[in-house]
């Protein structure tokens, strides 16, 4: 049975493959109460006896950075039993018990798992971040089990016993007794006295703890102080530094908090946080300058092409298509976030480079997606070959889409 374990049995941690053993055994239940998703964060939580929350951050962290939080949780989801089920989904899948969840969506699970665990690993998510998180998630498990696992151990969900209905013996014509069976004096069958189940003795009630208040008013004066010094010059007080400072005082409050009890809803306040740190990383706003909106561009002559069209965010829309047949321009595109467009004549030679830190190329049919790809680049001229309009393009974007193509 998943989850099963001798619970009159001393847990005695071995060696490395022991310990695995033990742990597979004595896997963490999902809750039915206290869950936020699946309950995977609190079967943990309540399997080793600390706050759920701090598992939460620790998978929100490791999806963040790196993605492969995400890939565990769905692992987890599928391998851990709920707590009145018999097995895991993925055991019932095979008859081996009971699962609440049906097998289709177990089939599902299984199936999104090949391409969340590509995406994670394979398309430069944070260079080697899904790795380090998988690691660190394991080690966590592992030595949290070595020490707790004794602790909180499940107790297993045994399947209904079937009983059977006993045919009525054939009333008999002789008395072997003698005497009417109303005049027996038959001892009185003793009453069968079932062991109850073990219960688990209630929680404490959870302290009332200020940890939450007074990391959040550290963290309010990190990023006051922070944003105060980078106001005087300090030019590495930017946005991402503050965020991460006052991210680290949250952490250190929720790992307290976990072991104290309180700063349960400093969660909040981190998930969003880290969300805008990672952008705010993956594109520096501050690199790209020229305000905010829209722009739209339709020269007709080599003389009204700018040098370089550049907005912090918005739509660019640069119509080329209209340029002399002998025209020679070159124009640099440099932009936040927002789409980029820029149409060629059909007959020019187009010598370009575009890149996206985050989003998507299509530059003449050579197209890239996702994070941190390199940089699209060469030369098109055309159906026709050589000739017509000659045009260098360099487009840099932080996030959004550009796309190249002739009008």
């Amino acid at each position: 049975m998943s989850g099963a374990a001798d619970t009159t049995k001393p847990q005695g941690m071995g060696g490395f493959e022991e310990t695995l053993k033990d742990f597979w055994v004595s896997r963490p239940r999902r809750p039915l109460s206290g869950r936020k998703v699946a309950g995977v964060a609190a079967g943990i939580g309540n399997r080793y006896g600390i706050d759920p929350v701090l598992v939460r951050v620790a998978f929100v962290a490791a999806t963040v950075f790196g993605g492969v939080g995400l890939s565990v949780y769905l692992l987890c989801w599928l391998f851990f039993a709920r707590v009145d089920d018999e097995v895991s989904p993925v055991e019932a899948l095979f008859g081996r018990g009971r699962s609440s969840m049906p097998k289709a969506g177990t089939i599902i699970g299984l199936i999104a798992l090949f391409p969340l665990s590509g995406w994670v690993f394979g398309n430069g998510w944070f260079d080697g971040g899904a790795i380090i998180g998988l690691a660190l998630l394991v080690t966590a498990i592992y030595l949290l089990h070595r020490s707790r696992g004794h602790e909180n151990r499940p107790i297993a969900t045994t399947p209904a016993a079937t009983t059977f209905a006993m045919a009525a013996p054939a009333a008999q014509t002789d008395d072997p007794l003698g005497a009417a069976p109303l005049a027996w004096d038959l001892p009185d069958p003793e009453p069968v006295v079932s062991a109850p189940p073990p219960v688990r003795p209630p929680r404490a009630p959870r302290r009332k703890s200020k940890i939450g208040i007074a990391v959040f008013g550290i963290a309010l004066l990190v990023a006051g102080t922070g944003f105060a010094l980078g106001t005087t010059g300090e030019t590495w007080f930017s946005a991402q530094h503050i965020i991460g400072l006052v991210l680290g005082v949250l952490g250190i409050g929720m790992v307290a908090g976990a072991f104290a009890g309180g700063g349960r809803g400093l969660i909040w306040l981190a998930v969003p946080l880290s969300v805008a740190g990672v952008a705010l990383t993956t594109v520096p706003v501050e690199s790209y300058a020229g305000g905010f909106g829209d722009i739209n561009a339709t020269p007709a002559t080599v003389a009204e092409v700018q040098p370089v069209y550049a907005h912090t965010a918005g739509d660019i829309h640069l119509d080329l298509t209209r340029l002399p047949a002998d025209a020679v321009v070159g124009t640099r595109i440099h932009s936040g976030a927002g789409t980029t467009t820029v149409m060629v004549p059909s007959n020019a030679d187009v010598t370009y480079t575009c890149h996206v830190r985050a989003g998507n190329v299509d530059c003449f049919g050579q197209a890239t997606d996702g994070l941190r790809r390199p940089a699209v680049s060469g030369t098109d001229n055309g159906t026709d070959g050589p000739g017509g309009p000659r045009i260098q393009l360099d487009i840099e974007q932080g996030a959004g889409t550009v796309e190249v193509h002739r009008g």
